[in-house]
């Protein structure tokens, strides 16, 4: 049986000018909120002596309302546990008819549920392939091998006595010292030139285009998005109106000129420039510097998204476009979700200083602040050098993941994938033969217990060649063999 919390019922109405006695229509409420599932079976309800408190009747009438409930069967009583609603009661129960005294008119006809129409561009079919974790759910890190011991001795020591200021309303920005900490890592490990008061804690890399969607774009304005891109992005800019100009992505990453062509003016855009997502290509240095020499004529901005930039195989991770940006152009995003375990859900936004106040408004809109329990142990973990630490094992580990991944596609799916992007990531795309359905196959792999991300979904068009993304992070190399095995069984 589901436990319910205990000691909590629906508001109870009585009317004192109602002809009923109070202990008719008490025990009527009761048998109504049983029934209509309001109060569900094996539910605790409060003593008669609470209940008359809480109502402020006297106790007689809650009395001979229990004993009628009890005679008819709606209420029992369990040895520890006091009165509860009989476990006899069957879960699944219809409503009950109104009385006389309730007898609503529906009206004629009822008026349109309206929504934004812009909310219809999030609606998408059910993702199926998104329920699996293991093999090869993407975004997934090695939750198995994260230093939980470490990680519960910090919460343990910030939930235990924590100060006041840790417990009280915290700035939208984030919590200061976790924002330096943060400073001083990107600087050192991304080339990322900020200070602490340009860092906005966020609730993952999701919110914080959120957040940047918000601060700089109106309805209609225009966005460069890497086409493929990645998905989240486009929700995000659909959020708040905007226009979507899909910009081709090649071996260089996202292709200026054609972008260039296609829109001149757009206000915004979006790049992964160290490790693109889904392709898993590097944006070029001539690139680079075309995109941002394009931003500073025009005065647009550009979000750079280093959602995975830790994990680089072939030498050390690459700089960040913000590092070489001389105008101030370039949003920052990163995350700590997919390094660490994604229920943290803590992300950061790196601004230039002249829009720190509009993002923290902005911030400030969406839920005011983040937790500062996981905010205060995140800024020790760093600290205390465990968060370095984590990364250079799973960077050890991911390699062993990917070559074991690679290994199964080469001696299993080789006349079936085209492995693209094989250097960086938690994850690597193969493309499909010609004329298989990748929404289709993913769907089928789900059902064997694996997660294959179709590559078509990345795109804003159905692209002529499907495939799959395929994240080897969240999977030991057992489970990786045994996912090639069904992947090709599936194919």
């Amino acid at each position: 049986m589901k436990r319910l919390p205990k000691g909590f019922l629906p508001p109870i109405a009585l009317d004192a000018a109602n002809a009923a006695p109070m202990y008719d229509q008490l025990s009527e409420w009761f048998r109504r909120a049983i029934l209509d599932g309001r109060l569900r079976p094996g539910q605790r309800v409060p003593s008669t002596r609470s209940l008359a408190k809480e109502l402020n009747i006297s106790r007689v009438p809650v009395l001979s309302a229990y004993e009628q409930l009890y005679a008819e069967g709606y209420l029992q009583t369990f040895v520890g546990a006091g009165t509860c609603v009989a476990s006899s009661i069957p879960v699944e129960t219809k409503p009950a008819k109104p009385t006389q005294r309730e007898s609503p008119r529906a009206p004629a006809q009822s008026a349109p549920r309206r929504i934004a129409q812009r909310v219809e561009g999030l609606l998408t079919p059910p993702q199926t392939w998104a329920n699996n974790n293991g093999a090869f759910r993407v975004g997934l890190p090695a939750i198995e091998h994260f230093p939980t011991a470490a990680w519960s001795k910090l919460i343990h020591h910030h939930a235990r006595q924590p100060p006041i200021e840790q417990m009280v309303y915290g700035s939208p920005m984030g919590y200061l010292p976790l924002r330096e900490a943060i400073a001083e890592y990107l600087g050192t490990v991304r080339a990322v030139r900020c200070d602490a008061s340009q860092i906005i804690i966020t609730t993952g890399s999701q919110q914080g285009l959120q957040l940047c969607a918000h601060a700089l774009l109106e309805a209609k304005d225009r966005v460069w998005l890497e086409d493929p891109g990645y998905p989240g992005a486009r929700l995000a800019f659909h959020t708040v109106g905007a226009s979507i100009v899909p910009v081709p992505v090649d071996e260089e990453g996202l292709n200026v000129d054609e972008a260039i062509r296609l829109d001149r003016q757009a206000r915004v855009a979006y790049i992964s420039p160290s490790h693109q997502f889904p392709l898993g290509v590097t944006m070029s240095a001539a690139r680079r510097m075309q995109l941002l020499n394009w931003a500073s004529r025009t005065g647009a901005w550009i979000i750079e998204d280093d959602y995975d930039s830790e994990f680089r195989f072939g030498g050390r991770p690459l700089a960040s476009l913000q590092g070489m940006d001389t105008d101030d152009r370039v949003i920052y995003v990163g995350t700590f979700s997919k390094v660490m375990f994604p229920a943290l859900r803590v992300g950061y936004v790196v601004v230039p200083k002249d829009l720190v106040a509009a993002f923290g408004a902005v911030r400030d809109a969406f839920d005011t602040f983040s937790s500062m329990l996981y905010q205060a142990a995140l800024t020790d973990f760093i600290r205390e050098g465990q968060f370095a630490r984590h990364i250079r094992r799973m960077r050890a580990l991911y390699l062993e993941r990917r070559m074991a991944l690679l290994e199964g596609i080469a001696q299993h799916l080789d006349d079936k994938l085209e492995v693209i992007g094989t250097h960086a990531g938690m994850q690597l795309t193969a493309l499909l033969p010609r004329g298989i359905d990748d929404v289709a196959l993913s769907i089928k792999t789900a059902k064997l217990g694996i997660s294959t991300r179709p590559l078509s979904i990345c795109y804003a068009k159905r692209p002529k060649r499907g495939g799959v993304i395929l994240g080897y992070s969240g999977a030991s190399v057992a489970e990786i063999r045994e996912g090639v095995r069904k992947l090709r069984s599936c194919l």
